[in-house]
C-alpha cells in the first residue's frame, strides 16, 4: 500500500512539474522585458531539478541526484552571469 501511494504521488509530482514548466516556457515565450525571461530561466532549472530528482526517487539510482546536482550548479552560475551582463552589459571585466 505504501508504495503504491508513493508511486502515485512521484507521478502527480512530476505531472505538476512539467505543467510548471510549460507554463514557465510560455511566460519565457512572452516576457516583455529580459528580466522576466532571465526569472523564467531561473524557475524552469529549479523545476528541471526537482524533476530529476523525482525520477531519482522513483527507479532508486544514484546517478539523479548527481544529475540534479549539476543541474543546480549551473542553473545557479547561469542565473548569476545573466544578471552581471543585464546590470552591466558585460560579464567578464
Amino acid at each position: 500500500m505504501t508504495g503504491e501511494i508513493l508511486l502515485w504521488s512521484l507521478t502527480v509530482a512530476q505531472a505538476m512539474l512539467v505543467a510548471a514548466m510549460g507554463c514557465y516556457a510560455y511566460r519565457l515565450i512572452r516576457g516583455p522585458r529580459a528580466q522576466d525571461r532571465v526569472l523564467c530561466l531561473d524557475a524552469m532549472y529549479v523545476s528541471a531539478m526537482l524533476l530529476v530528482l523525482t525520477v531519482g526517487i522513483r527507479t532508486g539510482s544514484q546517478i539523479y541526484f548527481e544529475a540534479a546536482l549539476i543541474i543546480a550548479v549551473l542553473g545557479f552560475v547561469s542565473s548569476v552571469a545573466l544578471a552581471k551582463f543585464l546590470m552591466r552589459g558585460e560579464v567578464i571585466e
